[in-house]
């Protein structure tokens, strides 16, 4: 099954963004990963529900993060990493269409793929294959080579594009999935989920939006990092 499982935003200031997400997902203490040093990075991943939600700040210049903060003026939605079935991190298939990877990583529980967003046309994309299913290496140790206990999760993001119709496209190709009518807008994980695409004004594209539903928590809604956040009860879906 082909699923959202963490959304990456990218701040100037990683602690206070880190800290208003702790609040609003009512997440336990985040993991932060030395590994993101090798891109220059911190951060902080905050589990919310089986899914995630990370923020990165760059700690030297000239970061890929960096620059796209740069051009979007600002924090918000910088990334997004889909879990799916080892086909759609085959290498092949992202050169047969036509897709350049920018980072690829092989481990005994996970094949982590970024793709280049200037042949995507969107947001940063990481392809990403577990084992076992539910694990997630890149939230710590809890979920690495396991998957503890968890309901809910991200339901929905909306991705702001120069083209939203090509480029739902093209990740329908990558994402080996068929959109929604003509509305620009993609199912994952049997359509519990949805990526939207949105026009945007400018040439950088952002997530802009995400809903989550998560157990025993009240409707709740914020702007962190950039991104509007809309927080429901899990009991209620």
């Amino acid at each position: 099954m082909t699923r959202l499982r963490q959304l990456v935003l990218a701040a100037h200031d990683r602690a206070p963004v880190e800290q208003a997400l702790q609040e609003l997902l009512a997440a336990t203490a985040p993991h932060h990963d030395p590994g993101v040093g090798r891109f220059g990075l911190t951060n902080a991943v905050l589990a919310a529900g089986c899914d995630f939600v990370e923020v990165v700040s760059p700690s030297t210049p000239g970061t890929a993060a960096g620059r796209w903060l740069a051009r979007n003026g600002g924090d918000g939605g910088y990334m997004l990493m889909i879990d799916g079935p080892p086909t759609l991190t085959a290498h092949d298939r992202h050169t047969g269409l036509g897709v350049r990877e920018v980072h690829r990583v092989e481990l005994p529980d996970v094949v982590d793929v970024h793709l280049h967003p200037r042949d995507t046309g969107g947001v940063l994309l990481a392809l990403d294959s577990v084992d076992p299913a539910g694990s997630w290496r890149w939230a710590g140790p809890a979920w690495t080579g396991s998957s503890p206990t968890c309901a809910g999760g991200l339901r929905e993001v909306t991705i702001m594009v120069p083209d939203p119709g090509e480029v739902a496209r093209r990740w329908a190709a990558l994402l080996d999935i068929t959109a929604v009518g003509s509305d620009c807008r993609l199912p994952l994980d049997d359509g519990r989920q949805h990526l939207s695409f949105v026009a945007g004004a400018g040439d950088v594209a952002a997530v802009t939006a995400a809903r989550l539903a998560l157990p025993g928590v009240e409707h709740r809604a914020a702007v962190v990092g950039g991104v509007r956040f809309d927080i429901v009860p899990l009991e209620e879906t």
